[in-house]
């Protein structure tokens, strides 16, 4: 099976769907940020250069000129930029593309694709290393997909451009250069929105994660294979809408889950997950329920801070272990 960057996956996407559908357009091109990946948006910018559209570092405005392209028949991709900076569109976004299709009983859909780069990149320190999607989970109308490989991304972006409704794409900059398994090219399809994937069959325990955190929850789970621990990886790929029953099927089948995830630990996606199986699964779980998140402070500039606060696979199989009782 071939191989691809994530950052490949989503130019082949966003040039695939260009190609497909003359109602598609870019309103920010500087998709991969200002890294070494940037210059693989070129063949897109030449080939498409009639519906591309590099606007002001306006945010509020270019979210705007999307939502309203949507409404009037377009299919704009909006690209924000880093994770803090949709908080300048937050309007735009919540109260404007998530809730228009419903105020106008279904006459005005919005079918806008918005992306941002979010996370702890390093270094970024507290102004760029937001991951603002479980604010954007409390926005209904919103679908959220969080890509965690080269391969989902295809998918679930070429899902986004023919969805009805406002998506946002959240990618995570430290993905951007991760190479994995890809379709070949005539097999390549969109992925359901809506849809979780079990990334690695386990027994022991469940861990569900997204976006990078699933690179570093199949490492952690790695790891745990070491010392005879199977854990099973449940990537989510979706937020919004959420797939329970397949959290709730691993559960039944390990009776413990971690649950990780880069946002902050108060009101988080993880907390959300937790409460589901709560809910819903309660009589499954052979022991309490641990959240693995970054912590409820401001994301600091130096390094061995940063890595304090933030997951990573060491933490991830600690965790998973507390579980099951052992010394982590």
């Amino acid at each position: 099976m071939p191989r691809q960057s994530y950052a490949e996956a989503l130019v082949d996407a966003l040039y695939d769907s260009l190609a497909a559908d003359p109602r598609v357009s870019l309103i920010g091109s500087y998709v991969l940020g200002l890294g070494p990946q940037r210059h693989l948006m070129e063949r897109v910018r030449k080939t498409f250069h009639d519906r591309i559209a590099d606007p002001p570092t306006a945010e509020a405005g270019a979210a705007a000129t999307g939502v309203g392209a949507a409404m009037a028949g377009v299919r704009p991709f909006v690209d924000l930029g880093t994770g803090s900076f949709p908080y300048l569109a937050w309007s735009q976004i919540v109260n404007e593309a998530a809730i228009s299709c419903y105020m106008s009983d279904g006459r005005i859909p919005v079918p806008v694709t918005f992306h941002l780069l979010h996370g702890v990149r390093g270094g970024g320190a507290a102004q760029h290393s937001h991951s603002p999607q479980s604010m954007l989970c409390n926005a209904p109308g919103l679908e959220i997909v969080a890509p965690a490989t080269a391969a989902d991304v295809y998918g679930l972006v070429r899902s986004a451009f023919q969805s009805p409704n406002p998506t946002v794409v959240v990618s995570h900059a430290k993905l951007l250069g991760i190479e994995s398994d890809v379709p070949a090219l005539a097999q390549k399809q969109p992925i359901p929105i809506g849809r979780a994937e079990i990334k690695r069959g386990g027994r022991d325990v469940t861990i569900v994660a997204n976006s990078f955190m699933t690179q570093l929850s199949m490492a952690a789970a790695a790891a745990l294979a070491e010392d005879g621990i199977e854990a099973e990886v449940v990537d989510l790929r979706t937020l919004a809408p959420l797939d329970e029953t397949t959290i709730l099927n691993s559960v039944a089948r390990t009776g413990r889950l971690v649950v990780v995830d880069e946002c902050p630990l108060r009101c988080g996606i993880a907390a959300e997950i937790a409460a589901v199986v709560a809910e819903h699964g309660f009589g499954l779980l052979q022991a309490p329920v641990v959240r693995v998140t970054r912590a409820q402070v401001p994301v600091p500039y130096s390094p061995p801070l940063e890595a304090a606060v933030t997951p990573d696979a060491a933490k991830i199989a600690a965790a998973a272990r507390r579980t099951l009782g052992a010394r982590a």
